[in-house]
């Protein structure tokens, strides 16, 4: 499964600019925010409006506070979002974001196939990002969807924010919804 535009997830992320890879590792982080904290989605609110205004000195301000506020133990999953947060570069530039929405893409990708029932065998997610979804379990096929609609939408400049926000809320009830039906049945 590749995008509508039949370009990877690795190919839209080493097309985007610097807005555009700030919004995608943020959407990811945003949509496996329910493993962290099930009702810190406020937490993140000032990072995306230093995205939507394109403010690198306001990024770097709004991830430090979305640290400090979202600093909570929790589960092992949890401790893998953390990190999404604590690896979030302090500087608009983008190599830097480019690595930084990479790892996310792939942290994010790899979270949700591990409530599938399948799991994630090795290699999926790396071959999820270059295109090739077979074998992925429906969260993980929809997380996929989701980021290559976060990166082709942002590509189209500010606007295209209100869509990726749109699609890390509904990502973030679908992950959250799953993981209360597990606790209800564990």
């Amino acid at each position: 499964m590749t995008s509508g535009n039949g370009r990877s997830l690795l190919e839209l992320i080493e097309g985007a600019d610097e807005r555009g890879l700030a919004a995608a590792g943020l959407a990811c982080l945003d949509r496996c925010l329910p493993l962290l904290a099930p009702d810190g989605g406020d937490a993140l609110r000032p990072v995306w409006a230093a995205v939507a205004r394109g403010d690198g000195g306001a990024w770097g301000e709004a991830v430090a506070k979305a640290r400090v506020e979202l600093d909570v133990e929790g589960s092992a999953d949890a401790g893998v979002v953390r990190g999404m947060l604590a690896h979030a570069p302090a500087d608009w530039a983008g190599d830097g974001l480019r690595a930084w929405a990479g790892a996310c893409s792939a942290t994010a990708l790899a979270l949700h196939g591990g409530f599938d029932a399948s799991g994630v065998p090795d290699g999926l997610v790396e071959r999820c990002l270059a295109g090739d979804a077979e074998g992925a379990g429906p969260l993980l096929a929809g997380e996929l969807r989701r980021q290559q609609a976060v990166l082709e939408s942002v590509a189209h400049g500010p606007t295209g924010l209100r869509r990726a926000r749109e699609l890390s809320v509904e990502g973030g009830r679908v992950l959250r919804a799953v993981v209360s039906r597990r606790a209800r049945t564990a």
